[in-house]
């Protein structure tokens, strides 16, 4: 994709191409921080001698919790700071917590060390955005956010193949230890060619007023609050899934060995879904193409339930069925987070870390109490994806009047294959 660059290149030494690759790559390592540990969930049961199989779930949920908790913090720290000094020191800890996970002498520490990890890696989610804020306005923005986005999703992709890898040929303590040499990787990359981007006279100082102004705000806006909610239920339901996934192939389909393979294949499609609705998003309409997709999301669940109820689940459906639910995912999480921003105006960027910290929060808890219902079968995943997609349906119906499809904004022709 050719990128016609509407203001200097910000980046002395560090070319377009690079800072693409190097922002999806700060992103990606909350991502790789998740998804390259599933498959080792059951053996660090195992070593710790957990006795409920289903807290190893803790090991993804405390990472999350405190991953979407953090995000409040990062985002005023970088406007009074800068974006490069907390991103170091944030990546700094990240690695040493990645460490100190690795050498945990017990299954409490280890959870200790992941809700640490989960703070720190926030950073990743807040200054990567407002550094291309900083650096690009107008197409050229959007576009690089678009490159960097398509990146980044092939992290969930490729991230549990790597931990597997890893656990061929050393334990699941060495899968901490490649994060943390990655995590130093990328800081040395940041440290050595990512300038300060931030200008000195929009440093702003820490203003708690203003974090309570945009939750305020967030809170009473009937769209904003309405699809920040209903993207929190729907993260629910994918948090469900991640968190249980490992036990699914270990102990209802007994093949561990697929998990990689088919959780590779589920993600593809999560990345696929966003390809198409960047394609098609500004002819149809952001409502239509969200709405469109919770309806989809909903019937296949539904069919997904009924396999799993009626004990004909099998690896084949369980793929294409999941999968599906994962497109339908795809398209709608996007315009969900770009129609609660919609209504938010001058705090937008107080509003994001408000709206973040709710879905990320709610989202994980949502996806603890699903992820806590298993029982050896694909019931509490199907009919929680179920569950979830009606009540997200029914908040979206609240926050619309009743109405969907209805498009509240015309189509502008200036932004067609940007994707928004």
């Amino acid at each position: 994709m050719s990128l016609h660059v509407e203001t200097p290149n910000p980046h002395p030494g560090l070319g377009l191409t690079q800072f693409v690759i190097l922002m999806a790559a700060l992103m990606a390592l909350g991502a790789l921080g998740i998804d390259s540990m599933l498959p080792a969930l059951p053996a660090m049961a195992r070593g710790f001698h957990v006795a409920r199989a289903n807290d190893q779930q803790l090991v993804v949920t405390v990472f999350l919790l405190s991953f979407g908790a953090a995000q409040l913090v990062y985002g005023p720290l970088t406007d009074r700071y800068g974006r490069k000094p907390v991103l170091l020191w944030a990546l700094a800890f990240y690695g040493l917590f990645a460490v100190m996970a690795a050498v945990a002498p017990s299954f409490g520490l280890l959870l200790v060390w992941r809700g640490l990890q989960g703070a720190a890696v926030a950073a990743t989610r807040i200054a990567p955005i407002s550094i291309v804020r900083d650096s690009y306005s107008g197409r050229t923005m959007a576009q690089v956010m678009s490159l960097t986005s398509m990146a980044f999703m092939a992290v969930p992709i490729m991230a549990p193949a790597l931990g597997q890898a890893v656990l061929l040929f050393a334990s699941w303590r060495w899968i901490f230890g490649v994060l943390a040499i990655a995590t130093a990787a990328v800081a040395l990359w940041t440290l050595i060619k990512l300038p300060e981007t931030l200008h000195p006279e929009d440093r702003r100082a820490i203003n708690v007023a203003e974090v309570l102004e945009a939750f305020r705000i967030t809170l009473q806006s009937r769209v904003g609050m309405g699809y920040t909610l209903a993207s929190t239920v729907i993260f629910g339901a994918l948090f469900g899934f991640v968190s249980s996934a490992p036990q699914v192939f270990d102990q209802a389909f007994h093949q561990p060995e697929k998990f990689t393979l088919v959780f590779a294949t589920v993600a593809g499609f999560i990345a696929l879904a966003s390809l198409v609705n960047a394609r098609l998003v500004n002819r149809l309409g952001m409502r239509v193409m969200a709405h469109g997709a919770l309806l989809a999301f909903i019937a296949v669940s539904a069919v997904h339930s009924a396999f799993a109820l009626s004990g004909h689940e099998t690896i084949v459906s369980f793929t294409i069925l999941q999968s599906a639910a994962m497109f339908g995912f795809g398209i709608l999480s996007g315009n969900f987070a770009a129609m609660a921003m919609d209504p938010m105006g001058h705090v937008a960027g107080s509003a994001a870390s408000a709206q973040g910290f709710i879905s990320m929060v709610g989202g994980s808890l949502i996806g603890f109490l699903i992820g806590q219902q298993f029982d050896g079968t694909l019931v509490p995943i199907a009919v929680g994806y179920l569950v979830c997609g009606l009540v997200a349906l029914g908040i979206v119906l609240v926050a619309e009047k009743g109405k969907l499809f209805a498009s509240r904004h015309r189509p502008n022709p200036d932004a067609a294959g940007i994707g928004h």
